[in-house]
């Protein structure tokens, strides 16, 4: 299966932002993607102009009840399959913190659903590295960074390389990763400074593509369109077009 974990345990980097227009870019292409939103926040879903979802129709009600995936999706503009979030997904690290086997569970309902490969499931993380997170990343095999080009960002992704280096070392596994610094502004030294740094410090694992801070980028959400339906012209748009080829290229999409 191609399963991407979007993450980033630092807010504000724009990983909503990312995993939305992705989604979006390979819906257009005819990929059929399917979107999980696993942040108790449901910015994803908003985004997505999804809002108010109960427990019982998110993704919650799979850890809770076992619902399966398939009967959690709605279809939404440009053909994403989303799997919304709901308020719930807050109380999942008291409810089951304490199950052995409980970062596995995402990781059998999508091998349940048969998702993945020539159909990538994408999912937007939680910036708590707890039960969601853990079982994104345990049914992952690919791990997108976003970052933004400052300087406390660059501080937080060596903790995040850092913990899945954990991971890769107690699973056995190994995250085919990427980090794609966002709301890079050229006008600014720092942001060129940034790249540079995180070229030199993860040598093949940073994305050549930047993408740019952009007013149409940040208003989208807000119109529960993404880049390419609201602002096709714009350079948010020609940037997350150049995000996906670059990354089809090292076989991020495809199982």
């Amino acid at each position: 299966m191609s399963v991407v974990a979007v993450f980033n345990q630092k807010g504000g980097v724009g990983k909503t932002t990312t995993t939305f227009n992705l989604a979006a870019a390979l819906a257009r292409a005819g990929r059929k993607p399917v979107a999980i939103d696993l942040d108790p926040q449901g910015h994803l879903s908003l985004a997505m102009g999804v809002k108010s979802v109960p427990g019982s129709q998110s993704i919650f009600s799979y850890f809770e009840s076992g619902t399966p995936l398939e009967r959690l999706v709605r279809e939404v503009p440009p053909g994403i399959r989303l799997i919304p979030a709901s308020l719930d997904l807050s109380k999942i690290d008291a409810l089951y913190g304490a199950d052995q086997g409980i970062t596995r569970r995402l990781q059998g309902g999508l091998a349940e659903a048969g998702w993945g490969g020539a159909m990538p499931v994408i999912m937007d993380c939680s910036p708590m590295l707890g039960v969601l997170t853990l079982n994104a990343l345990m049914a992952a095999e690919r791990v997108l960074i976003p970052l933004s080009a400052d300087f406390l960002s660059l501080q937080g992704v060596h903790r995040i390389n850092t913990a899945l280096d954990v991971l890769e070392r107690k699973t056995g596994k190994q995250f085919l990763r990427r980090i794609v610094v966002s709301r890079y502004d050229a006008r600014r030294k720092l942001s060129f400074q940034i790249y540079r740094e995180l070229q030199e410090t993860y040598p093949g694992i940073v994305c050549e593509t930047r993408i740019h801070e952009s007013v149409a980028l940040a208003e989208s959400p807000m119109h529960g369109r993404d880049i390419f339906a609201f602002a096709p012209a714009s350079q948010g748009a020609t940037d997350f077009r150049l995000l996906v080829r670059e990354l089809d290229a090292v076989g991020f999409f495809t199982g």
